[in-house]
């Protein structure tokens, strides 16, 4: 019996099945050239709303932790780094998807490039959230922000698992199956 593990990618792309082509040739001129231009139904998907709850969960933690006094100071520019830099990957995948870039830069693995990113920022954002909230001496908005930062890994694994779906497959070679 062996047993392994693979990721399979279940949709087109991590933001869910794209427009159908009948509404794009149903719609006016005008509308046409803006169906072609941008991804309506994205922002109403599961994966776009999710992202947009990360974003809106890393901008509170960060400002809650800019806006308190510090008392450790390596440990909450540690925190607001890594929200920033999260932040902004996070942006760039959501435009990807909703101008449909993903679609003329093919010489990219888009859900590669996608899944690493979450691997490895929510890893850091872990990472980040222990150490601000061990650092944070019960102030509330150093509070506050570990607990937006962990609401974002928590989002985060969200956003993995329901992008990806690990499957171990097992092969058997038993006379009975």
């Amino acid at each position: 019996m062996s047993h392994g593990a693979r990721v399979i990618r279940t949709g087109v792309s991590s933001g869910g099945p794209a427009a159908p082509p009948a509404a794009a040739t149903t719609a006016s001129s005008s509308a046409g050239s803006d169906a072609e231009l941008m991804d309506g139904a994205y922002f109403r998907s599961c994966a776009g709303m999710l992202k947009v709850a990360q974003m809106i969960s890393l901008l509170v933690g960060f400002i809650s932790v800019n806006n308190s006094t510090w008392t450790d100071y390596s440990a909450y520019s540690y925190f607001q780094i890594v929200t920033m830099c999260d932040l902004v990957m996070i942006l760039f995948f959501y435009i990807i998807h909703i101008f449909r870039i993903y679609r003329k830069l093919t010489c990219v693995s888009w859900p590669l490039a996608e899944f690493l990113h979450y691997l490895i920022g929510t890893i850091l954002l872990l990472i980040a959230s222990i150490v601000a909230a061990s650092k944070s001496l019960n102030l509330t908005g150093l509070v506050a922000g570990a607990t937006f930062g962990f609401l974002a890994t928590i989002l985060c694994v969200l956003s993995i698992w329901s992008s990806y779906k690990v499957s171990c497959i097992t092969q058997s070679t038993s006379k009975y199956h």
